[in-house]
């Protein structure tokens, strides 16, 4: 990388001074043309308008004025010949005596009174040359004083300048070749070492790992922008549109998903409920090289595990229940076979009968008061079950749903994970160990106001008031883990259910916990 950056800006560098040397070179050589063309001008005119010098050609130069003259005006200005032509173009003066007395070839120009200039090929080679008019006392012109500066003598002028601009570019190149020498080190430190070969590869080898693996990755820099992000992340957390570069806080809506991302929150396998996924994140700085570069975030769908996981919980407890009941009705069934063997038939009737009732007792009351069938027999389900924790769960007398007043409302969930919190609050408070029963649960349902009610109260050691807030977010729980199954998500799920629903859930510890759920009833199609 060293020797292709200084590769670079050395060649960069030579062309831009061969360039610029060259363009210098061209305007330096015209403006030293355009003044060697002035300074041959003023002489030629100054030499023109000496009267000597035109009596001199009108007279034939008898005193031969005209080439001492001559020689005397070149040698004082540093022209390179200074000539004196007459009208028909012989030659009085010039710097070759052989040439003095012959005729130029070109025509006499400066015989229209005007000046003219130019570089000429002359007999001494290439110059600026100035011809101007010789005129006599009448102001007609005689003749003309050709001058001229040889390209020899603007090429003395160009080769001085020429060391100062070299001494100058030396300068440049050292400068360029120190500057990519510097950027050869500040690139190689920034990229740790690595050749441009190896990043590629290392690129190549990260978007295909990063794209390929089904869990969602998300790479954060020191200032808090997006680096890395996979289409697995982008998924399960919501933000397909988010583009690299931008930050946490702009793709991330505020809540306790953000809060983990962006470290406000630590710990290790952080539960986040979303509306879509039950989210598990783990986020570890980055540091290279001693310094810190970020932080990676990886992100696990557990929704299904978790979805698993508590119907797992559930069955459990039935499975528990049911075995308990199976003991129960076995015990029963001794009783009735052992009176039928003593011959009490009465009293075996009498007895069956009473278990009738008492089993029926419960699901009977719970029919005529809730219409619903799946509802129905869930408050049943959760009754046996806590029935085996020695809590008792009842249904509110005043309690009413009609059939399909559920419809389309997340009840069961909703109901269920209430129920079960309750439960567990009851049969693991320390104050009611020895008692029987430990506590009792009441459940109230009632549709008023275009909104189905649902009430859960337990006599539990209730919620602390200053935590009242932090009920419904994900990961608050007061109470142990269970087996594999997080604590801190139901009242997370339940509260993200009842809000999509449109409706309102509220927390309050009056004596043991009390939640207060409204979901607004479904009009149905057709009806006013």
């Amino acid at each position: 990388m060293a020797a292709r950056i200084l590769l670079a800006v050395l060649g960069i560098v030579v062309v831009t001074l061969a360039v610029g040397f060259a363009l210098f070179a061209r305007l330096t050589s015209q403006t030293a043309d355009n003044r060697a063309i002035e300074q041959a001008t003023g002489i030629a005119v100054t030499l023109g308008r000496v009267p000597q010098v035109a009596q001199a050609l009108e007279g034939g130069d008898p005193g031969h004025l005209l080439p001492r003259l001559g020689e005397q005006v070149r040698a004082d200005t540093g022209a390179s010949y200074v000539v004196i032509i007459d009208r028909t173009g012989v030659r009085w003066s010039h710097p070759n005596p052989a040439l003095i007395g012959r005729r130029v070839e070109e025509p006499v120009m400066a015989l229209d009174g005007h000046v003219h200039t130019g570089i000429n090929e002359g007999s001494l080679g290439r110059s600026a040359n100035a011809r101007a008019p010789v005129f006599d006392a009448a102001g007609k012109p005689v003749g003309e004083v050709s001058v001229g500066i040889l390209e020899s003598e603007v090429d003395v002028r160009l080769d001085a300048e020429f060391w100062d601009i070299a001494f100058y570019s030396a300068i440049a190149l050292v400068l360029g070749i120190a500057a990519s020498l510097l950027l050869a080190r500040a690139i190689k430190r920034v990229t740790f070492g690595v050749e441009p070969a190896e990043i590629v590869a290392l690129m190549q080898e990260r978007e295909a790992m990063l794209h390929g693996i089904r869990e969602g990755v998300l790479a954060v820099d020191a200032k808090g922008a997006i680096n890395v992000l996979n289409d697995e992340a982008r998924r399960l957390l919501g933000i397909e549109t988010a583009h690299l570069g931008q930050r946490v806080e702009d793709v991330v809506p505020e809540g306790r998903l953000r809060r983990i991302i962006t470290g406000e929150t630590e710990g290790a396998d952080l539960v986040a409920v979303t509306d879509e996924h039950l989210l598990v994140l783990n986020r570890m700085p980055v540091t290279v090289a001693g310094r810190h570069a970020g932080w990676v975030v990886t992100i696990r769908d557990r929704t299904e595990l978790e979805a698993l996981l508590r119907q797992l919980d559930s069955v459990e407890g039935l499975s528990t229940a049911l075995r308990a009941q199976e003991h129960e009705f076995s015990n029963r069934l001794h009783v009735l076979s052992v009176l039928l063997e003593l011959g009490e038939v009465g009293e075996a009737t009498r007895y069956s009968r009473e278990l009738q009732a008492e089993t029926a007792l419960a699901s009977e009351e719970i029919r005529a008061r809730i219409g619903s069938p799946v509802v129905a027999a869930l408050l049943l389900a959760k009754m046996t079950v806590a029935a085996e924790r020695d809590v008792v769960v009842r249904l509110d007398p005043a309690s009413r749903l009609e059939a399909g007043q559920d419809e389309d409302l997340p009840v069961v969930t909703v109901l269920g994970n209430l129920v079960d919190n309750a439960v567990d609050a009851v049969a693991d408070d320390p104050r009611t160990v020895g008692t029987q029963p430990r506590g009792e649960v009441v459940v109230a349902l009632t549709c008023t106001g275009g909104a189905l009610h649902v009430s859960v109260t337990d006599t539990g050691p209730g919620i602390p008031s200053d935590r009242l807030a932090e009920v419904f977010v994900d990961g608050y729980s007061t109470k142990q883990p269970r087996g594999s199954m997080r604590r801190g998500v139901g009242l997370a799920l339940v509260h993200r259910l009842v809000t999509r629903a449109g409706g309102t859930i509220e927390a309050s510890s009056p004596g043991g916990a009390r939640f207060d759920v409204a979901l607004p009833l479904r009009v149905r199609e057709g009806v006013a």
